[in-house]
């Protein structure tokens, strides 16, 4: 851990942000360390120098709901540790985040030394869970088998589904990525595709059953 070493903190609660980045800075003293209070804010920094050793993500923050935004960087910014660091920490949400690629989970309830702990092993290659964490009881073959279609999607289908989750029609989606409505309506079916499913509705209720009711639902129209 040298001067160069850079760190994001993703999190849309300054208070928060702050008492991470005291932890961080007492274990990475020279690191350069950024915030972002929303995936958004994220996303912009990555584009901007994608050379980063650790993200830790809050998985609720304007931008994304439940693991969206852990399932785009990991499609994104495959070779960024992401460690999600969570108000929820229940076995499975705990269980999901590892699944879909996170180097550990921190919940929001534990103290300034644990943070410390969980930063320092997590920097030093380590995924780091909570203790007396059991995740074999959250393993569901069901589950299993729809995280391994949702892990096929693209870093943009990624986007779009999570568009589509806040009821987004196709025009609007492509708006807001700079793309065609063609190009919005060839990823809507590539995702159903890989989704074995046939419609916009039962793509966002399955994106929201690997999220256990955390990824958000609008209302899909065509």
């Amino acid at each position: 851990m040298t001067t160069s070493t850079r760190l994001i903190i993703a999190d849309d609660h300054p208070l928060f942000r702050d008492a991470l980045r005291q932890a961080v800075a007492s274990v990475v003293a020279s690191a350069r360390i950024e915030e972002a209070g929303s995936f958004d804010d994220l996303t912009a920094l990555l584009e901007q120098d994608s050379d980063v050793d650790l993200i830790l993500l809050d998985l609720t923050m304007p931008g994304i709901s439940g693991f969206s935004g852990l399932i785009y960087l990991r499609a994104q910014y495959p070779a960024v540790p992401v460690v999600v660091v969570s108000a929820s920490d229940d076995v499975g949400t705990i269980r999901r985040s590892l699944d879909f690629g996170a180097s550990g989970f921190i919940p929001k309830r534990l103290g300034v030394e644990t943070l410390r702990d969980a930063v320092t092993r997590v920097m030093d290659g380590d995924v780091f869970i909570p203790p007396d964490t059991d995740l074999s009881a959250a393993a569901d073959p069901d589950m299993a088998r729809l995280r391994d279609r949702l892990v096929t999607l693209t870093p943009q289908q990624v986007r779009v589904l999570m568009m589509l989750s806040e009821g987004l029609l196709n025009k609007q989606i492509a708006y807001e990525l700079g793309v065609s409505e063609a190009t919005i309506k060839a990823h809507v079916s590539a995702i159903l595709q890989k989704l074995g499913v046939e419609s916009r509705t039962q793509a966002v209720i399955a994106a929201a059953r690997i999220a256990g009711g955390q990824w958000k639902q609008g209302t899909p129209t065509a």
